[in-house]
């Protein structure tokens, strides 16, 4: 595999650091390395790297804090690396800017799998009118959803839900992101509302909505929309 696309890793674990590297460099990315904030930061404005990959236990400065001020400019993917699991940590992070949350100890595949989701949003041409995916393709000029070539009857709340969800693929949204996105910022707490449009999502664009392929629950944290 031959990748043109650099990776800032920022973290201060020398073993990681090298597990990365090997798994990373012989997947044909460019990598640079940063042992805490400071320098991942400056870094990451000197590089402008394609992608950061970032640990949350850092020496010098808690790596929430880190995502929050690279957030600030930083607008390309960002995957935090940590062995910090909690629910609380990882809706924390995803609503502070990170792109995907996975947890150490890790699987490469896994990893590079998410780095790969990753950059394909990234080099997606935003102004793309049509995707498509398995059966079903969506129209964002028109507002037109078909499935099997036949047009698909949704609310103007499901649209917008499922617009947001595909736009951005692979990456794990919250129930609080989603649900300001949709309904505004009033509606921030009201999960009830996403859980029965997610439901009546399933029901119009899942071959089995029990068995979701594309819209895929992350348990406590929010939604990722799959479609590979």
């Amino acid at each position: 595999m031959n990748n043109s696309a650099e990776i800032l890793i920022i973290d201060d674990e020398i073993q990681i650091r090298k597990l990365l590297e090997i798994a990373l460099d012989s997947n044909g990315y460019k990598t640079i390395f940063a042992v805490n904030g400071k320098e991942g930061i400056s870094l990451a404005a000197n590089h402008q790297p394609d992608l950061i990959i970032l640990d949350l236990g850092l020496p010098d400065e808690d790596g929430q804090v880190v995502l929050k001020r690279l957030r600030e400019w930083y607008k390309k993917p960002i995957l935090i690396l940590t062995v910090r699991n909690t629910e609380e940590e990882i809706v924390k992070a995803l609503d502070n800017g990170a792109n995907d949350y996975l947890a150490k100890p890790f699987r490469t595949q896994e990893l590079l799998a998410r780095i790969r989701t990753a950059l394909r949003n990234l080099n997606q041409d935003e102004n793309e009118p049509i995707i498509d995916f398995g059966e079903i393709s969506i129209d964002f000029t028109s507002r037109i959803v078909k499935l099997k070539n036949e047009i698909l009857k949704l609310t103007t709340t499901e649209y917008n839900l499922l617009s947001i969800l595909v736009k951005n693929e692979g990456r794990v949204l919250t129930h609080q992101y989603l649900l300001k996105q949709v309904w505004g910022n009033s509606y921030s707490d009201q999960t009830q509302y996403l859980r029965v449009f997610v439901a009546q999502l399933r029901k119009k664009i899942e071959e089995d909505p029990n068995r979701p392929k594309y819209i895929i629950t992350e348990s406590g944290v929010g939604y990722r929309f799959n479609t590979s």
